[in-house]
């Protein structure tokens, strides 16, 4: 996977959006890790945004899962995996077949578990501490062969 890095702050995250953002045009699935606190609900709520949600984006800690839809039409899946123990509750839960819904989108919180699930062309990005109010993001389509 070739990987792109960003360094920001809470007050530059829009770069961070206008960096990510083209990548709906390449990919429906987002899989987002990181330890607790570094920023995956945040960074999900400005793409969220930036696509036109205009209602409040929760993080779907307890729910699995919460829906949005823009003017356009277009849906937007947040998913939340922390406590799912296995893929196969992702899949009776029919989860994977929103990978293959026309005009979706999905951002998925702790995605390791279902990691054998994710289509090859899905985002992969890791967001980790960067000094005390930094953050290090890295990310790139699992498809996507590294260069040296």
């Amino acid at each position: 996977m070739k990987t792109h890095e960003l360094i920001f702050h809470h007050n530059t995250l829009d770069n961070v959006v206008q960096d990510l953002y083209p990548l709906l045009a390449k990919t429906s699935v987002f899989a987002l890790s990181g330890p607790l606190g570094a920023g995956k609900t945040t960074v999900i709520q400005a793409l969220l945004r930036n696509a036109g949600i205009d209602q409040p984006i929760q993080s779907p800690t307890f729910s699995t899962v919460n829906s949005y839809t823009n003017s356009r039409g277009e849906y937007f899946h947040h998913f939340d995996l922390y406590r799912m123990k296995n893929p196969h509750e992702f899949i009776m839960g029919g989860f994977d077949e929103y990978f293959y819904e026309p005009n979706t989108w999905c951002f998925i919180e702790w995605p390791e578990v279902i990691a054998s699930l994710l289509p090859p062309t899905t985002c992969h990005i890791i967001i980790d501490y960067h000094g005390n109010e930094n953050r290090r993001l890295r990310y790139g389509l699992l498809s996507e062969q590294a260069t040296q």
